[in-house]
C-alpha cells in the first residue's frame, strides 16, 4: 500500500501518527543496543538498503493501492519484532524524506501494512516453536515461506479494510479487482522470503537472530 493521507479523516491520520510514534518508542526501549554484535548491525542496515529497492520497484493501479513486497517475515526472522518494526518505520522515513511518500501517511502506512505483517510472522514463529518438530525444513518453509505469503495478505487486507471503511473505494471494487492480485504478490513474497532466509541460515546463520543451530540442526 501506499497510502495518502487526504484519503482519510484527520482523526484517523494523527491517530495513526501518534501511534506510530509511541511504537517506535517502545520498540526502542525493548531492544538491548549494547548486547548487539556489529555483525547483526551491518545485516539489518544491509537489509534496509535491499528493501528500499524492493519498496521502489512497485506498480500501482490507483492513488493508496501499490503492490510491492514488504519484507517484513525477513526482518523479522532476521532481528527479531522491535527491530524489525524500527527498520521498516526508518525504510518508510527514508521515502518520505525523498518526497516519495506522504508524510502525513507514515503511521497508516506502517500501522496497516508492516505492523501486521511483523505480528504475524512473530506468531507463526512462536506456534511452530510450541507446536512442530524443531528442524531446518520446518523453520525455512513455515517461518518464512508460509508465514511471508500469509503476512503479506493480512497486510493486504488490514489496507483494503481500511481504505473500505474510510470509502475511498467501494468494497466489492476492493474485494473484486484488488485483492485477487495480492493474493499473486503473496506468492512472490513467500518465494523470496523463503529464499532470502534459506541462503542467510546456510552462509550467514549468526545473522539470523531467530535461528538457533542448536535447536534445528543438531537432534
Amino acid at each position: 500500500m501506499n497510502f495518502l493521507a487526504g484519503q482519510f479523516a484527520l482523526p484517523w491520520v494523527w491517530g495513526a501518527n501518534s501511534l506510530w510514534l509511541a511504537m517506535l518508542l517502545l520498540c526502542a526501549r525493548r531492544v538491548a543496543w549494547r548486547a548487539l554484535p556489529a555483525q547483526a548491525v551491518s545485516a539489518w542496515c544491509g537489509a534496509c538498503v535491499v528493501l528500499m529497492g524492493f519498496t521502489l520497484a512497485k506498480a500501482g493501479l490507483q492513488p493508496g493501492l501499490s503492490f510491492h513486497l514488504l519484507g517484513a517475515t525477513v526482518f523479522t526472522l532476521l532481528a527479531g519484532p522491535w527491530l524489525a518494526l524500527l527498520a521498516l518505520s526508518l525504510v518508510q522515513a527514508v521515502l518520505v524524506a525523498a518526497e516519495l511518500m506522504d508524510p502525513l501517511a507514515i503511521g497508516l502506512n506502517v500501522l496497516l501494512s508492516y505492523v501486521p505483517a511483523v505480528l504475524l510472522t512473530t506468531a507463526v514463529l512462536h506456534w511452530a516453536r510450541q507446536r512442530l518438530a524443531p528442524n531446518l525444513f520446518v523453520y525455512v518453509f513455515v517461518n518464512a515461506f508460509l508465514a511471508g505469503a500469509a503476512s503479506l495478505l493480512l497486510a493486504a487486507a488490514a489496507g483494503l479494510l481500511a481504505l473500505g471503511l474510510a470509502g475511498v473505494y467501494p468494497v466489492d471494487h476492493l474485494l473484486g479487482e484488488v485483492l485477487p492480485f495480492y493474493f499473486l504478490l503473496a506468492w512472490s513474497e513467500a518465494f523470496t522470503s523463503g529464499l532470502v532466509i534459506a541462503i542467510l541460515i546456510v552462509y550467514r546463520p549468526q545473522w539470523v537472530a531467530t535461528f538457533d543451530d542448536r535447536r534445528y540442526l543438531v537432534n
